[in-house]
């Protein structure tokens, strides 16, 4: 049985599984792939601590803002709410668009990428790309069994992750022959820091950091949402902050730079330091099952947006269909079919920089609306605030800004495409009749 909407679903999900969703989206594909990436360019452990300091400070200023907008407006659907409400629907709409098409398929794709090439590690019975389409597919199927069976199964697969992560910090800590690498300021760090490499490495830093956003994308499903949903995305993400510092320490720890200098996998040669051949393998199945959790995260979040999108705008209503158990199971159907051609199609880089600019673009006007809305509806009744404003939100806007310049630059045919992707949502706004949008409030 279906319905085109979800109001008969009750809003059961905790604060606990509201902030393992945040955990979960956030702690994945970035933080065991992206340090081969930055060690090339910035080859100092001061340099890489420190960028990955600046991502946790700026995703955890952008937390703060989403609080207060998820908190003023408490529908689901995250930027596609709040744009349309800080800018104009068409805003909202392009926002809301990327996030159903690219924003959460695209990351799915790269986990189940990541996974694939794990697994491949551990053994070769099953290759990368069956594993990946294989992964992908069986969550989806536990997703469309409703949303407590979904909340128990995230809740299982987050918790089982951070444990890994925190055994893996403590073991790499206690290593009896560990790297010569000094995590203290030395000459030359200042200019790393001041450097177009550092910059672009942050791309890589801010996609391990997507997902501090994840719990206002469904809102509606959320207990209490005016204080659960600031509370989860502000703890889970200053949670995961200490988690990537602490993790990107203990794999310049144990293993050398030169060897984790262009790997997908650091994670598996860092355990191979840490635990010998074997228990490397063992450590590397274990992060695939932490990789589930975050495409099991995705997948949940993800066609909650298209829902809502389906139900504002007529062209699209036929994603609004949900089962009696409140799940929207076209628009996961569609995300699948996203997720699956990604996978045939891409590769594990071209995926992420032709993402990460549109993302964080969204995420930079999200936060520039909250400053617009508190001069636009001054009088908007603000359960939360964003504690330290208007610093707090300056500081996610600066640092986002000054990543998207030099992507922009470095990265010119990735961005442009992204902007496409948006140029295509705006169009396809103004040619589709709309409904009558619901309240935000």
């Amino acid at each position: 049985m279906t319905s085109d909407t979800p109001t008969t679903s009750p809003r059961g999900v905790s604060l606990i599984t509201a902030t393992a969703i945040v955990i979960a989206n956030m702690v994945g594909t970035g933080i065991f792939t992206s340090l081969g990436y930055q060690v090339t360019d910035l080859p100092t452990g001061f340099s890489i601590v420190t960028l990955w300091a600046i991502g946790g400070l700026c995703a955890f200023c952008g937390a703060l803002a989403y609080g207060e907008l998820a908190a003023a407006l408490p529908r689901s659907g995250g930027e596609y709410q709040f744009l349309s409400r800080a800018y104009h629907p068409c805003v909202g709409f392009v926002a809301g668009w990327l996030s159903s098409t690219v924003g959460f398929a695209a990351p799915i794709a790269l986990a189940a990428m990541a996974l694939g090439k794990y697994l491949s590690g551990v053994t070769s019975l099953v290759t990368p790309l069956t594993a990946s389409l294989v992964v992908v597919t069986v969550v989806t199927m536990i997703h469309s069994s409703g949303i407590h069976v979904g909340a128990r199964f995230q809740n299982l697969a987050t918790w089982l992750k951070v444990v890994l992560i925190l055994v893996f910090i403590g073991a790499g800590m206690c290593v009896t022959n560990p790297q010569s690498v000094s995590f203290l300021p030395a000459a030359g760090d200042a200019a790393l820091i001041a450097s177009p490499p550092f910059a672009i490495s942050l791309v890589f830093v801010m996609y391990s950091y997507a997902g501090w956003n994840a719990a206002t994308y469904i809102v509606g499903e959320i207990h209490n949402p005016q204080r659960n949903v600031p509370l989860a995305v502000g703890i889970g993400t200053f949670f995961v902050s200490l988690l990537y510092v602490a993790l990107n320490a203990v794999f310049l720890h144990v293993a050398p730079m030169k060897e984790l200098a262009g790997q997908v996998d650091v994670a598996h040669v860092a355990a191979n330091y840490i635990f010998g051949t074997q228990g490397g393998r063992i450590m590397s199945g274990l992060i695939c099952l932490g990789l589930v959790s975050s495409i099991s995260a995705m997948t949940w979040v993800g066609p909650r947006v298209t829902m809502v999108l389906g139900q504002d705008v007529r062209i699209l209503s036929p994603f609004a269909a949900v089962t009696s158990g409140g799940v929207p199971w076209v628009a996961m159907l569609a995300q699948l079919a996203i997720v699956i051609t990604l996978i045939l199609t891409a590769t594990f880089e071209k995926v992420l920089n032709y993402v990460q600019f549109s993302i964080q673009l969204c995420s930079f006007l999200t936060v520039l609306g909250l400053m617009v809305l508190r001069r636009t509806e001054p009088d908007l009744p603000r359960p939360v605030r964003c504690w330290g404003y208007p610093l707090t939100p300056l500081i996610f806007i600066g640092i986002s800004g000054w990543m998207m310049t030099y992507q922009m630059i470095h990265q010119t045919r990735e961005s442009l495409a992204g902007l496409v992707t948006i140029l295509i949502g705006a169009v396809l706004y103004f040619i589709s009749p709309k409904k009558q949008a619901k309240s935000a409030v």
